[in-house]
């Protein structure tokens, strides 16, 4: 134990001392595009300020790419200009010696042509990345994830921060978004629906004690809670759409981190060969796992264990376009055993008092995207993606008495067991196109394949028998398609309209969603804007296949043709941008939930009321008769980070 901690002191000793030798300037770089064709931008202007006081600033080569050495560490205000583009703006980059920042811009083309531009940057901090996105909706930095209280790097955490979004407890990141259950979230990353990115997470639910996602891989991404774009389907709550930032296609950058919530390792740099390839790694392991190997208590003998990992290789070319191969995955464990305990005074909280548990998960996705320029003015992406999820539980109830003062076993037997495979192949293909500075057509499909494999029975202590509520190996498929129409009436006006289609081919349920939205610019700081649109769901895959018993003691599947939950968003939201560094929001809205699965039996049950807790539910035969509504109204006032402070006030009044 003493060696153990007097290496623990030499490396913080001497990581300590590599820091007093860290430079003290810093490179940013990076490459301006345009938003919708993804063509580069040569010769954009690039500006890095701090607190309206100009640092530094370059202009983009040929190539759209810009770099800017030599920064002094701090934080500071990116913007970026172009002649007939609106200016770009990043509040909050933060350089420091670590790494090297590196910011890709997007530009959005403006809607009115002049003939004498006076480029100012108006754009409110936080609007969202996805321009089809005009209301309930906001950009977040990886940076955010890291500095709001009790983010712990993690998105999820981070977005319980905002007004109409509730976390649960410190034991799992669900997140309730208006009011609606934590299944409804959709997790999205690099384009692609993934499954629940959580260790020890349940199936059927979105969230876990512990993110598998590392906030150090992630780029500028979105957060939405409702009024969806029409590109977003299989959710009526919220949605994470998580970008994978790029490496360091320059120089090779090395980092560890030790804390409570794991000790990681992350390596980027340039891939041999011309161009600007790529590669970008992570890899994390539990902290308190460590802990118990150098035989550190740490209050309890049941330690989770747990290790994921993350990467990102990038090849971009002049002519054939982008390819990228990205992937994250964790595996993760705990063992909850009573049974070998003798000293009847030795107190652990977790778990029942006569039940060992053997829980286990896992969870990983790789996928590959191609983004190809199809002329000037049109762009396509094809995304390749398969997924794993697997749960197993082990539950064996104890009878013990105490001898002499120790606890002896005198039993022990089997009480539940299940495992559950989830495999998911998906493709996704988007083409956008830029039918002039004003309109805009994005169309594309989904394609998820799911193959499952699952079984579960209890132990039925009444009746002395193990009852089977799971057995089911097969597959369906999930298919959706959308369109959707920008159009810049004016640099004041912006309106949006689409369709989003869905068809689950495993009871042929079938969803047509119409979406629309507006954005009137009042002032160059304040906007009013409006969303309404339909959305849909399906259940939890296992939820489909529960085993019910007749009259005769025939195995049912009652739940099979169960159809999508069905929602109806309607928004309405005020901006003004008070000052350069603050922010006033309020938004208004109605969600009328209705053809929600619930029990045929009248009971408490219904799937508006699940995934709060990690636990699962075996309802009864369910038929889409529920009805649920969500109203409120949020203000958000919030301060980036200016003068050496930022602050968030939140509130939310709702029913």
């Amino acid at each position: 134990m003493r060696y153990a901690l007097t290496v623990a002191f030499c490396f913080i000793l001497f990581f300590t001392q590599v820091g007093l030798a860290q430079q003290t300037t810093q490179t940013v770089c990076g490459q301006v595009r345009d938003k919708d064709t993804r063509a580069v931008m040569p010769f954009a202007a690039v500006a890095l300020y701090q607190d309206s006081v100009l640092i530094q600033g370059v202009q983009a080569d040929p190539d759209g790419l810009y770099r800017m050495e030599e920064v002094p560490l701090g934080r500071y205000t990116l913007i970026v200009s172009f002649i007939g583009y609106q200016s770009e703006v990043i509040p909050g980059v933060m350089v420091n010696s670590g790494k090297e920042v590196i910011l890709d811009v997007l530009m959005e083309e403006s809607a009115v042509k002049l003939a004498e531009v006076v480029v100012t940057a108006t754009e409110n901090p936080g609007d969202a990345l996805n321009q089809m996105s005009l209301v309930s909706s906001r950009a977040f930095s990886v940076d955010e994830t890291g500095k709001y209280a009790g983010s712990r790097g993690d998105p999820a955490r981070m977005a319980s921060n905002f007004a109409g979004v509730q976390g649960s407890d410190d034991s799992s990141n669900d997140i309730i978004v208006r009011g609606n259950s934590p299944i409804g979230l959709l997790w999205r990353l690099e384009g692609v629906n993934i499954p629940n990115p959580n260790h020890f997470g349940v199936a059927g639910t979105s969230g876990g004690p512990v993110s598998i996602l590392n906030n150090k891989l992630l780029s500028t991404s979105d957060f939405m809670t409702g009024a969806f774009p029409a590109e977003y389907g299989n959710t009526v709550s919220g949605v994470f759409d998580l970008r994978m930032r790029s490496g360091n296609d320059e120089k090779h950058e090395f980092s560890g981190q030790w804390g409570f919530l794991g000790t990681e390792l992350l390596a980027e740099g340039p891939l041999p060969g011309k161009g600007r390839a790529s590669y970008l790694v992570n890899y994390r392991y539990s902290t308190l796992a460590m802990f118990r190997y150098l035989g550190v208590r740490i209050g309890t003998d049941a330690v989770p264990y747990y290790q994921d990992g993350s990467f990102k290789l990038n090849f971009p070319t002049q002519k054939s376009g982008d390819f990228s191969l990205f992937g994250i995955g964790g595996l993760s464990h705990i063992d909850l055993v009573k049974s070998t305990v003798t000293d009847p005074n030795q107190v652990d909280i977790y778990g029942d008092a006569d039940v060992d548990e053997y829980y286990s998960t896992g969870m990983g996705v790789l996928g590959a995207n191609y983004t190809k320029s199809l002329g000037p003015k049109t762009y396509a992406k094809v995304t390749l993606s398969m997924s794993r999820e697997h749960q197993r539980n082990s539950n064996e109830r104890f009878i013990r008495h105490i001898d002499n003062g120790l606890f002896v076993l005198d039993s022990l037997y089997h009480v539940l067991g299940y495992n559950f495979y989830q495999d998911k192949y998906a493709l996704s293909v988007f083409v956008n196109h830029k039918l002039s500075n004003q309109h805009v057509l994005k169309a594309g499909f989904i394609s998820d394949h799911y193959c499952v494999d699952m079984a579960d029975s209890t132990f039925d202590e009444s009746l002395q028998k193990f009852i089977t509520r799971l057995d089911y190996a097969g597959g369906m498929y999930l298919n959706q398609g959308f369109l959707q129409w920008q159009w810049k009436q004016s640099d004041k006006v912006t309106v949006t309209a689409g369709m989003h289609g869905q068809y689950l081919t495993l009871n042929n349920a079938l969803a047509i969603e119409p979406r629309a939205g507006i954005k009137w610019k009042i002032k160059p700081t304040q906007s009013l804007s409006a969303g309404i649109g339909m959305h849909s769901q399906m259940m939890p895959t296992y939820l489909y296949f529960v085993h019910e018993y007749d009259a005769m003691g025939r195995v049912m599947m009652a739940n099979r043709n169960t159809g999508f939950s069905r929602s109806n968003h309607y928004v309405v939201a005020y901006d003004n941008a008070v000052r350069k560094e603050c922010r006033l929001k309020v938004e208004a809205y109605y969600q009328q939930l209705y053809k929600v699965p619930v029990e045929v039996n009248r009971s408490s049950y219904s799937i508006l009321n699940e995934g709060t807790e990690l636990n699962r539910f075996f309802p009864d035969s369910m038929m889409n008769k529920g009805r649920g509504r969500n109203m409120g109204v949020e203000l958000t006032l919030e301060r980036f980070f200016h003068d050496h402070w930022f602050g968030m006030i939140t509130t939310s009044l709702y029913d």
